[in-house]
């Protein structure tokens, strides 16, 4: 995140294991840079803050995923439903097909 935008998202690609060789996991990591104030220290603090995190596993090496549950409103539309699933699958999906990241 930079000092011009306060959101990120931070993805990583979990590798299929020796018992699962077609699985694959995204874990996905999505927060909001607050910027504070350390009046001990006299100096600017930054904190991540509404964090949550998401685990997307596909069991066809990256073909298709699925999430169980989506704790908060990705979208912005007020609401959880289906719409904030579709978006963190698409995400999920188009990170795992990034070849070199």
């Amino acid at each position: 995140m930079s000092f011009f935008n306060q959101r990120g998202i931070f993805l990583q690609l979990m590798a299929p294991s020796i018992v699962s060789p077609n699985e694959v996991q995204v874990s996905m990591q999505l927060a909001r840079k607050e910027m504070g104030w350390d009046a001990v220290n006299e100096e600017q603090t930054e904190s991540l803050v509404d964090s949550i995190t998401v685990t997307a596993v596909s069991g066809d090496a990256g073909q298709s995923f699925s999430i169980n549950t989506v704790p908060s409103d990705v979208d912005g539309d007020g609401d959880i439903d289906g719409a904030d699933k579709a978006k963190l699958l698409a995400l999920a999906k188009a990170y795992a097909a990034i070849v070199n990241p």
